[in-house]
């Protein structure tokens, strides 16, 4: 029973992920009152799940793999909602609820390996992931752009005698605006990529698939672009300053895609 359980929050775990990038990157109260109430459901049936999993196991402690992931994502969660009620914000969600939602995808999928009812559906999956990846790239380039046409702009309007071909460019505000909203839906993308990545390596390579440097080193780069979010949400962070930024998270993201392509994880799409 406690596998039903470990689903119902796996499925709130998810919803209080997309729920979160909106009530923190985007500010946006109203999802916050969404957010937490998820997560606070999904936590109570894990506590269940968590206590009648131990109770079939006849442990005292977790000793399986999937039971170390389900009690990581139980405590990621606890922690978080600890920080809210002392600290009164929701912002560590965007890191926290993902990744509970990760670690726990695969123990509520049972102890065997789902498989997919077709290789239709399967290559679905795939190509859903690498299309949302690939956007994720798009996005973070335009992003660069804008704030390299950002920085060309600004020095134009600062000196009087500026080449006339970059009078095309637009205002100041509205390339602001253009970086700034497609390294949010970059954010987006990579976030579901990687999360649907995820599901569909289980079937291939199980919880092994969390051991795999390059897949390893692509979640550090997650996390990066999430402090580039906060930061440029935080300071305002426009210029030179945003330039670099974006420069060495692209420049990150392109070192994990070359890696990734080695990568024996990302070989199962060719089975």
């Amino acid at each position: 029973m406690y596998l039903l359980w470990l689903r119902v929050a796996a499925v709130l775990y998810g919803l209080a992920s997309v729920s979160a990038l909106p009530a923190v990157l985007g500010d946006r109260p109203g999802w916050r009152r969404v957010c937490l109430p998820l997560t606070l459901s999904g936590w109570l049936f894990h506590v269940v799940a968590f206590v009648e999993m131990l109770a079939v196991t006849h442990h005292l402690m977790p000793v399986g793999m999937h039971e170390v992931q389900s009690t990581l994502s139980l405590l990621i969660v606890t922690a978080f909602m600890l920080i809210w009620l002392r600290y009164r914000t929701i912002s560590f969600g965007v890191f926290a609820l993902p990744l509970a939602f990760l670690f726990i995808l695969v123990p509520a999928i049972g102890p065997d390996k789902y498989t997919f009812p077709s290789s239709m559906v399967r290559s679905g999956w795939i190509v859903i992931h690498v299309t949302l990846l690939l956007a994720a790239y798009a996005a973070l380039t335009f992003s660069l752009l804008a704030s390299l046409f950002y920085l060309a702009q600004e020095r134009r309007l600062k000196h009087r005698h500026s080449p006339k071909f970059l009078e095309w460019l637009p205002p100041l505000d509205t390339m602001d605006q253009i970086a700034q909203t497609t390294l949010v839906l970059g954010f987006y993308c990579m976030t579901g990529g990687l999360l649907i990545g995820s599901f569909i390596a289980q079937e291939h390579v199980g919880a092994a698939y969390f051991l795999d440097p390059k897949v390893v080193l692509s979640f550090v780069m997650w996390l990066l672009y999430v402090v580039m979010l906060f930061v440029r949400r935080s300071t305002g962070l426009r210029g030179k300053r945003a330039v670099y930024l974006s420069s060495a998270v692209f420049v990150v993201m392109l070192c994990v895609w070359a890696a990734n392509l080695l990568s024996s994880v990302h070989r199962f799409s060719a089975q």
